[in-house]
């Protein structure tokens, strides 16, 4: 599992097709009170284990907040 506790920007040069997958998500109560969202993703149809959790991304307060401001200003 990662924790990200910083979104650094990228640009990418090239886009590429991603494999369509299902997603949950849960806001974790970590041990000082604090709560932080978790993303998980489930292997594809056609992966080796379709439906088991292939990613963990744990995102910390600070992270969730650079995302709130990223969408808000590109969406």
């Amino acid at each position: 599992m990662s924790l990200v506790t910083k979104l650094i920007p990228v640009h990418l040069d090239r886009d590429v097709n991603h494999t369509e997958v299902n997603a949950t998500y849960s806001v974790v109560h970590v041990g000082d009170g604090t709560k932080c969202l978790q993303i998980n993703t489930y292997g594809s149809a056609t992966s080796k284990t379709p439906g088991k959790v292939s990613q963990a991304i744990r995102f910390s307060p600070d992270a969730i907040k650079q995302l709130g401001d990223i969408i808000q200003k590109e969406f």
